[in-house]
């Protein structure tokens, strides 16, 4: 996303930049007809655009909350998935007992939380459209990676995964039934914020009103010239110019609001969100060098700013 809060004026207007130069253009032309060559029969009452004006601002408050809602919903349910892996690994260390220091207690230990740290990225490498298998030699182990390779959906096989050692370590007595069925609660919790971040990723918003929202805007740019010129003659290209801007604005701040995995400026930080909770989970499993020695994520430059 991006990280700076003060956004220059190029990358805002930079997303309208073809609309702007044919509604300059469009608007000298009219104000020239109307002023050297006196064609004025041109001119229409201002009430007309104003009108039309009214209903896209409601139809574009609606379509404005309609996107935020699904952004903050992505983003609360990343927000559930940093407490439910800190939960999860919570539980294993806590209730996993090993009371004679066995060594394969705890290898059980850090390879679950390892294994947890690979599905946040898994997921977020998914929700963006990317190989979800990459880089995941780094926290699973050959067999779980080959057991991986056999499947086609990533994330489910790992909660699979964690579903499998989870039954060992009821069947091998380093946990109990009470403790099993609460470890089993947060990995379904885990599943359900995947379910609920892939629902907004493949619902699409209705391409319909999308598009007479858009046809509206140019309708709408269109007349306004008409409208303001009898009023204010040269002065006219800046308003038009101006009040296009905006309605323009909102309409591409909508678009980008409604996708939030599509690797935009705009997006949840998944791969930051990704990165807290790999921090969190080596800090708790007291092996801080995983997250130490881990080379600088790649980011994607846009302009001055990058996408997490």
């Amino acid at each position: 996303m991006l990280l700076r809060n003060n956004i220059p004026l190029t990358y805002i207007f930079g997303k309208i930049k073809k609309e702007l130069m044919f509604v300059i253009a469009y608007s000298i032309g009219i104000v020239i007809l109307y002023e050297n060559f006196h064609v004025t029969r041109i001119s229409i009452p201002v009430a007309v655009p104003a009108l039309l004006g009214t209903i896209i601002s409601l139809l574009l408050a609606f379509r404005s909350n309609q996107a935020y809602d699904r952004w903050w919903e992505a983003r609360i349910l990343w927000g559930a998935i940093v407490n439910d892996s800190r939960t999860l690994s919570r539980q294993i260390l806590s209730f996993v007992e090993n009371p004679y220091g066995s060594d394969e207690i705890e290898e059980f230990k850090a390879k679950f939380i390892k294994r947890q740290i690979a599905w946040c990225y898994a997921l977020s490498q998914s929700l963006r459209g990317f190989n979800p298998r990459k880089g995941l030699e780094e926290y699973l182990c050959a067999e779980e990676i080959a057991f991986i390779k056999k499947r086609k959906n990533v994330t489910t096989t790992i909660l699979e995964l964690h579903a499998m050692d989870l039954k060992k370590a009821l069947q091998e007595g380093w946990i109990n039934k009470y403790q099993q069925i609460e470890i089993d609660k947060t990995i379904t919790a885990l599943c359900n914020h995947m379910g609920g971040s892939e629902r907004i990723k493949n619902t699409v918003f209705p391409v319909t009103y999308s598009k007479y929202i858009n046809m509206s805007i140019h309708l709408f740019i269109v007349l306004l010239p008409f409208g303001l010129i009898e009023y204010f003659g040269y002065m006219e290209v800046p308003l038009v110019v101006a009040i296009a801007a905006f309605f323009l604005l909102v309409e591409k701040m909508a678009v980008h609001l409604q996708d939030p995995f599509e690797n935009k400026p705009t997006d949840t930080p998944t791969t930051t969100i990704c990165r807290t909770i790999e921090r969190d989970l080596c800090q708790m499993l007291d092996d801080n060098k995983i997250y130490e020695d881990k080379p600088q994520t790649e980011l994607a430059p846009v302009g001055s700013y990058y996408i997490l």
